[in-house]
């Protein structure tokens, strides 16, 4: 498999010059396995925001062993499976970041701020009984993603990142831990391959 794939090497040669899609909100940011950067081996970003002036994303597949009621008491009982606090990502990691899937209005208010696609941010000083009538899904993260204008360019330039597209099943996913191999496994070959890739080379 290590030959498929370019080697042991990890620079994955045949893999980085495949026709990108260029990022955007809605899409997802696939690690490469040659990405070995601890802070997001294996992981996929989901893309909030991006304009001229960076990108802002949450890692979707990295849930912890924390509770959300441990953090924010009140909210437990309104998140979606897994009700655990998320690794987003290494900026403001103090922080929480909520993100909701809106019902069915473009903006529910009562806490929900409709972004784009039927995304919202969660106000998580509001009244979490009141939010979660507006809101199909609800997740929490500590700390999220960001980049620089032109700086995620330069990592996908460099092989670190496939960019995919994605949706709000993705983010709100009931299995968040095997959605890196699930996300591979649908594209179009040869990047599928990458889905079977083995975290120690050396053991295939």
């Amino acid at each position: 498999m290590a030959d498929e794939l370019g080697g042991e090497s990890g620079k994955f040669e045949n893999f980085s010059a495949l026709r990108q899609l260029p990022p955007a909100a809605h899409r997802l940011l696939i690690a490469a396995p040659s990405l070995t950067d601890p802070e997001f081996f294996r992981t996929v970003v989901f893309l909030v925001e991006h304009d001229e002036t960076g990108t802002v994303g949450v890692i979707i597949n990295r849930p912890s062993h924390t509770p959300v009621g441990q953090i924010l008491p009140d909210w437990q009982d309104v998140m979606s499976d897994p009700a655990v606090v998320f690794n987003g990502g290494p900026v403001q990691r103090d922080g929480a970041l909520g993100l909701g899937r809106l019902a069915g209005a473009t903006d529910a208010g009562n806490g929900l701020r409709a972004v784009s696609g039927g995304l919202a941010l969660v106000d998580l000083d509001a009244e979490p009984s009141e939010v979660a009538v507006g809101a199909a899904s609800l997740r929490v993260y500590a700390g999220h993603s960001g980049w620089g204008n032109g700086q995620l360019e330069q990592e996908i330039a460099d092989g670190s990142w496939y960019v995919v597209t994605g949706g709000l099943d993705d983010v709100f996913s009931r299995r968040p831990g095997m959605l890196w191999r699930a996300v591979l496994r649908r594209q179009p070959a040869p990047l599928s391959l990458l889905s079977t890739y083995p975290v120690d080379v050396g053991l295939n």
